[in-house]
């Protein structure tokens, strides 16, 4: 049984978190919505979004799930240090995101300066964006990911290898089958952490239409009056929360497939 005293606060917490989106859903112009997805200035941030989310979403995969591995694997000691360096975009202000990226790609960066000489221009450019994103999405994988293989033990890997199975075979015949749930959910993570991501794309890639300005900076450039309407920018927002909501959706309807 719950008790009593937790219905207090628990219904606090849940009108935080649900009577924002009850306020923007009263402030969307329902007539002349149709007309405001459907502009130049909604389409074009939404495919460039779900662009570039989707290539750093497949490139937290390519890095991140050996990462999990290593630091599921390792001993204790080094794998709270490597859990701790995973962990530190997270609890960076966005900002401080983008100011370290262009510290290190930018004109006169660590590397940028040496990637110039070479003839590659990162900062301000489409690349940006998907490293940017990539940069704050990545730790959302990795933890999930790591949680899952702890979780799961080495018990079955260990049975596999005693029965001939080479390791790639073990990796991919266990070990992933057996953290599919947690790979799902922080693939998902990931993703929707992409594509709301601004503060470290703002710095990092600018706000070029058509080439740097994904949903968050198109919201942020409506709001200041550059170019579009306070209803275009609250119709950007609606249309955000759409997407999200229909992925986690399916692959809420996915994960529960491949739990049963």
């Amino acid at each position: 049984m719950i008790p009593r005293l937790l219905y207090l606060p628990a219904s606090i917490g849940l009108a935080l978190l649900v009577l924002p989106l009850a306020g923007l859903l009263l402030q969307v112009d329902w007539p002349g919505l149709p007309a405001l997805l459907l502009s130049q200035e909604a389409l074009q941030p939404l495919g460039l979004s779900l662009a570039t989310a989707s290539v750093s979403t497949v490139l937290c995969l390519l890095l991140g799930v050996p990462l999990a591995v290593v630091i599921a694997r390792s001993q204790p000691r080094v794998a709270g240090l490597l859990r701790a360096l995973v962990t530190v975009p997270l609890v960076l202000p966005p900002l401080v995101g983008g100011i370290a990226l262009l510290s290190l790609l930018g004109r006169g960066g660590v590397l940028g300066s040496t990637l110039e000489l070479a003839g590659l221009r990162i900062p301000f450019t489409t690349a940006a964006v998907v490293i940017a994103q990539t940069f704050v999405a990545l730790p959302f994988l990795v933890i999930a990911v790591e949680g899952a293989l702890r979780t799961a033990g080495v018990r079955y890997e260990r049975v596999a290898a005693t029965l001939g199975a080479g390791r790639g075979t073990v990796f991919a015949r266990i070990t992933l089958p057996l953290v599919a749930p947690g790979l799902l959910a922080g693939t998902v993570l990931s993703f929707a952490r992409a594509l709301g991501e601004f503060g470290a794309t703002a710095l990092f890639a600018g706000n070029q239409a058509g080439v740097t300005r994904t949903m968050p900076l198109a919201i942020y450039t409506a709001f200041n009056g550059s170019g579009v309407t306070t209803d275009q920018a609250v119709a950007l927002s609606l249309l955000l929360i759409a997407v999200a909501v229909i992925i986690l959706v399916l692959v809420g309807t996915r994960r529960a497939s491949v739990l049963s």
